[in-house]
């Protein structure tokens, strides 16, 4: 990192570090949690899996699991990783109820959970499970509304989360939920090339800036699906740090997952 790097792009600070998430969809558990052992193993730093009640691509009644019962399982499956879901869904549960779920996994993985929530958008998951869908600024609204009430929860517990457990929001909107990461957040996790994705930091710098805020303690995450040496460099370039790659049952290859640990052990080792 140069040094207009570290005055333009505080963020740029972070390690470079590879997710990878498991999507929970058209595969049994077994299989699941073989794949959360193989990317330890690979040497991944987070593992996400994602909150659905519905696979989202493929057969759309397929084989699917809930999101945070398997949180709990992957506290007890993994030794290192940190871990959580990209993202929560605000909607489907109580907010105090979630941050006493998110404290217990905490406990269990001895602080290893990433809070990662954002304010929902499956309308199918929504109409089967009872949640009423309402609209996009409702519903991020009510995120806004539920992240004072975690933290609250977060302070009353006995006991105590193990550590402030690191928040990550996922959604690129610029008036509302960018404002929230500014706000809450430890992670931002965007979706974009690296034009698109310098425009949100951007926008998310002069939220920090209105509200007082170090932008440079907010990590800046993307999701990738190409090799590294098609993307790597300009993502890079732009401030992000955490990159994440999917993968879906059944099969669930790790190769690219293997290709993006190599590259980010090239360029930490610099």
């Amino acid at each position: 990192m140069t040094d207009s790097e570290s005055i333009d792009r505080p963020y740029a600070a972070f390690p470079v570090r590879i997710g990878v998430q498991v999507q929970p969809q058209h595969a049994q558990y077994a299989d699941i949690r073989r794949t959360v052992a193989a990317a330890e193993e690979i040497g991944v730093d987070v593992a996400f899996n994602w909150d659905h009640f519905y696979p989202l691509s493929g057969e759309p009644e397929g084989l699917h699991f809930e999101c945070w019962t398997m949180l709990a399982a992957w506290a007890e499956a993994t030794e290192r990783i940190q871990f959580g879901a990209l993202v929560t869904c605000n909607s489907y549960r109580n907010p105090d109820l979630l941050a006493d779920m998110a404290r217990t996994v905490d406990h269990i993985s001895d602080g290893r959970l990433i809070f990662g929530i954002g304010s929902g958008w499956f309308e199918k998951d929504y109409d089967e499970y009872g949640y009423e869908f309402g609209t996009a600024g409702g519903r991020l609204d009510a995120l806004g509304e539920a992240l004072p009430r975690i933290e609250q929860r977060w302070a009353k517990l006995n006991p105590l989360p193990t550590r402030d457990i690191p928040v990550l929001i996922g959604g690129g909107g610029e008036k509302k939920t960018l404002k929230l990461v500014a706000k809450h957040a430890n992670i931002w996790h965007g979706f974009g090339d690296a034009e698109t994705l310098a425009h949100k930091h951007a926008v998310l710098d002069e939220h920090c800036k209105t509200i007082g805020r170090d932008s440079g303690e907010i990590e800046r995450s993307v999701a990738v699906s190409k090799p590294p040496e098609e993307v790597a460099k300009s993502l890079l370039d732009v401030g992000t740090r955490l990159f994440t790659i999917h993968s879906s049952g059944p099969d669930y290859d790790l190769g690219l997952l293997r290709e993006w640990v190599a590259w980010r052990d090239e360029m930490n080792a610099k």
